[in-house]
């Protein structure tokens, strides 16, 4: 008697090491317009989505929240900011973005018209949770036309 295992394929997610840099020059350069923020994110953490490891299917969940700090200006992060936005989690298969709630984040919101979005997929580079003076100086670099280069 014969057996086949058959084994599924290997996949692995590839993601490059998030950087604000980076994702200064991604914002900057795509069609969608950005809102680059710093402040404290709120929201419900049971509304995250749960997974095993098992899941294959490529998902996102909309998660109402709300985050409070200050906007980038050509000044820096001086403009006060307080608002309702949208958490979309990704997930690609068994790989899933994530937040954590009354944590700071430095975030680059997607603008839909009038509602702002923070992407948390599973590569990480649209919110950086905890962020450092020196990211926050960075992107305030970025902005102020100066070199912007991601940090080594």
């Amino acid at each position: 008697m014969a057996f086949v295992l058959a084994a599924g394929p290997a996949v692995a997610l590839s993601c490059m090491r998030p950087d604000v840099a980076r994702t200064y020059g991604q914002a900057s350069e795509a069609e969608q317009a950005y809102v680059v923020v710093t402040g404290e994110l709120r929201f419900d953490e049971a509304r995250l989505p749960e997974n095993d490891g098992t899941n294959q299917d490529r998902r996102t969940v909309a998660i109402p929240a709300r985050l409070e700090g200050t906007s980038l200006s050509r000044a820096g992060f001086t403009t006060p900011f307080a608002r309702d936005i949208t958490l979309e989690v990704s997930c690609f298969g068994p790989w899933c973005g994530g937040a954590q709630s009354g944590v700071e984040y430095l975030a680059f919101l997607e603008k839909h018209g009038r509602k702002l979005v923070m992407v948390a997929d599973p590569c990480g580079s649209w919110a950086f949770p905890k962020p450092s003076a020196e990211q926050v100086k960075q992107v305030e670099t970025c902005v102020g036309g100066l070199e912007c280069v991601p940090l080594k």
